[in-house]
C-alpha cells in the first residue's frame, strides 16, 4: 500500500513515550476499563488511546488531566507527562501543530508548493528529503520519512474527522520525482479522495487572483470546538489561536473552496495530470 512504513523501519518513538503508555495502560487495567470503555470517559477516540498507550502519540495536557481524574492515578500520570520527549523527525516550529492534528474533528489544508504532507507517498516524501538543503544523513531521512508516514495515519484512523485539501495545480504538475513516483502519488490522492470524509480540490492555473494568494495555510477544529490556524514559510511556522486571526483565515479558506474546482472536476484534472506523465 502507498502509506506503508518503509521496509526495515518501525514507527519511531521515545522511551519516555513508551513508558508513559505502559503506565497509562496499567492504571486503566487497574480501574477495570477496556480501551473502548476508557476512551469516551476522557473524551478521545479509541485509536487515539491505543496510540498513546503504544507510545506513538504525545498526549495533550487535557488528556493527561482527564486520565488522571478518571483513573485516580495519584498524580503519577501528571508527573510522568513532565518527562515526555517527542519523536524525532519534526521541525521545532511544527511540533505544536503536529500535536493538534490527531485531535482534530475538522482539518483544512491549502498548499501552494507541493503535495501536502498528509497526502504524500513514501517515495514522493523521500525525494523531498533527499533533495533538501542542507543535506540530510541517511538516518535522518529515514527518521523524517517514518514520522511523516505516521502523521498520515490520521486520515484512516479518524474516519469521522472532516478533511479538506485545496492544492494549487502547479504544485501537482511540478515533477519533483520520476514519472513512476508521480503516478503513484496521483493515484494516492485519487484513492484518498474516494473517502466520504476527505474532499480534495484543485485551484486551477486559469484562476488568476484568489483568496489564498498569500500562501499556504491550515485550519483545525478540536473536539472542544476550538479553532486553530497554522502558516509556514522557510525555516519558520506560526500557530494562531487568536480568534480574530483564525476568523480571517477561515474566511479566506471558505472563499477558496468556492474559487477552486469542484471535487468532481478536480478528479478529472488529477487524472489528466496523471495521464500526461
Amino acid at each position: 500500500m502507498a502509506d506503508d512504513v518503509p521496509k526495515g523501519s518501525a514507527p519511531e518513538t521515545s522511551e519516555s513515550l513508551k513508558a508513559f503508555g505502559e503506565v497509562l495502560k496499567a492504571f486503566r487495567k487497574r480501574a477495570g476499563l477496556t480501551q473502548e470503555q476508557f476512551a469516551p470517559k476522557v473524551g478521545y477516540s479509541v485509536p487515539m488511546v491505543a496510540s498513546i498507550e503504544q507510545g506513538r502519540r504525545v498526549p495533550s495536557m487535557k488528556f493527561v488531566d482527564k486520565a488522571e481524574e478518571v483513573l485516580d492515578a495519584f498524580g503519577v500520570l501528571r508527573a510522568a507527562a513532565k518527562h515526555l520527549t517527542r519523536k524525532a523527525g519534526l521541525a521545532k516550529w511544527f511540533e505544536e501543530w503536529a500535536e493538534l492534528e490527531p485531535l482534530a474533528v475538522t482539518l483544512y489544508t491549502f498548499e501552494t508548493r507541493m503535495v501536502p504532507g498528509l497526502l504524500q507517498t513514501p517515495s514522493y516524501a523521500r525525494t523531498l528529503f533527499e533533495e533538501q538543503l542542507p543535506a540530510m544523513s541517511d538516518d535522518k531521512i529515514e527518521s523524517n520519512l517514518v514520522t511523516r508516514m505516521e502523521r498520515a495515519r490520521i486520515l484512516t484512523e479518524r474516519p469521522e474527522t472532516i478533511y479538506s485539501f485545496i492544492i494549487e495545480e502547479h504544485a501537482l504538475r511540478r515533477q519533483v520525482a520520476d514519472a513512476d513516483v508521480m503516478r503513484e502519488q496521483m493515484d494516492r490522492i485519487l484513492d484518498l479522495g474516494k473517502r466520504r470524509n476527505i474532499d480534495i480540490q484543485i485551484m486551477p492555473q486559469s484562476r488568476g487572483y484568489h483568496a489564498g494568494i498569500g500562501g499556504p495555510l491550515c485550519l483545525l477544529e478540536t473536539e472542544e470546538n476550538t479553532w486553530y490556524a497554522y502558516c509556514e514559510g522557510q525555516e519558520t511556522g506560526q500557530l494562531f489561536s487568536d480568534s480574530k486571526v483564525v476568523s480571517i483565515l477561515q474566511q479566506r479558506y471558505a472563499r477558496m473552496r468556492a474559487q477552486a474546482l469542484s471535487v468532481e472536476a478536480s478528479v478529472g484534472l488529477l487524472r489528466e495530470i496523471r495521464g500526461a506523465l
